[in-house]
C-alpha cells in the first residue's frame, strides 16, 4: 500500500482562513516531499477537543497504514491539551509515522524533537489554566468593586475593559460561543456580538 504525506491545517472559527500556514507548509512540500503523494486535511474547528472532521479522517488514514507523515504548520494547530497531544504523539510514534511541526522546529523523529513537543503541550495546557483562572479573578475583583456586568440603563453606554475585550477576541478564535464569552467575562450578548463585528468581512 503505497502511503501519502499528510498536511493538517486548522483555524478555530468560520471567519478564519488557512492563508498564513499555507505557504511554509507548500515551501516545505517543494522541497523535501519527494515526490511522495502529498494530501491536505483541513478544520474549521476549537482545537479543544480532537473530535474534528478533517482530523478524523486524517486520523482513520493513519490508522489505515496509508499516513507517512504528518505535517502541521505549528503544533497548536493540532490541538491545545497537553493529554490530548500526548496521547497523540505516542501513537503516532507506535504506528511508525513521522510528525514535523515547522515553526515549532519539531520533528518526533529526534529525541530532542520529542521532548520538546511534550513540553510544548504542557506549556500550553499551563497557559490556557491561568487564563482561565485571571479571568476569574477579574470578574471576583470586579464584583467586589461593585461592578456591574451584562447590561446598562437607557442612554447609558456599557463600559467594557481592555480585558474584557481582549477575552472576547482570544475566545472567538478559540471557537467558543457567544453564551461562553458572556459567561466568562460577564458581558451581555448584543455587547458581545458588537465587539466582534469589526472583525467580520
Amino acid at each position: 500500500m503505497s502511503r501519502h504525506i499528510a498536511i493538517y491545517v486548522r483555524v478555530s472559527s468560520k471567519r478564519q482562513d488557512t492563508r498564513s500556514q499555507e505557504p511554509d507548509l507548500k515551501r516545505w512540500v517543494e522541497a523535501f516531499a519527494d515526490g511522495t503523494t502529498v494530501k491536505w486535511y483541513r478544520d474549521k474547528a476549537s482545537g479543544k477537543t480532537m473530535d474534528r472532521p478533517g482530523w478524523q479522517r486524517l486520523e482513520a488514514d493513519m490508522i489505515a497504514g496509508k499516513v507517512s507523515k504528518i505535517l502541521v504548520w505549528r503544533l497548536d494547530r493540532l490541538g491545545r491539551t497537553a493529554a490530548g497531544l500526548t496521547a497523540l504523539f505516542e501513537d503516532i510514534q507506535r504506528r511508525s509515522v513521522g510528525f514535523e511541526s515547522l515553526r515549532d522546529k519539531i520533528d518526533l523523529s529526534t529525541a530532542a524533537g520529542r521532548l520538546m513537543a511534550n513540553v510544548l503541550a504542557s506549556v500550553a495546557a499551563y497557559e490556557n489554566e491561568v487564563r482561565s483562572d485571571r479571568i476569574l479573578a477579574g470578574q471576583a475583583a470586579a464584583r467586589a468593586s461593585g461592578k456591574r456586568w451584562g447590561g446598562s440603563e437607557q442612554g447609558r453606554r456599557l463600559k467594557v475593559t481592555d480585558e474584557q475585550v481582549a477575552t472576547v477576541r482570544r475566545m472567538s478564535e478559540d471557537g467558543e460561543s457567544k453564551s461562553a464569552m458572556a459567561r466568562a467575562t460577564g458581558l451581555s450578548r448584543p455587547t458581545i456580538y458588537s465587539l466582534l463585528a469589526p472583525q467580520r468581512s
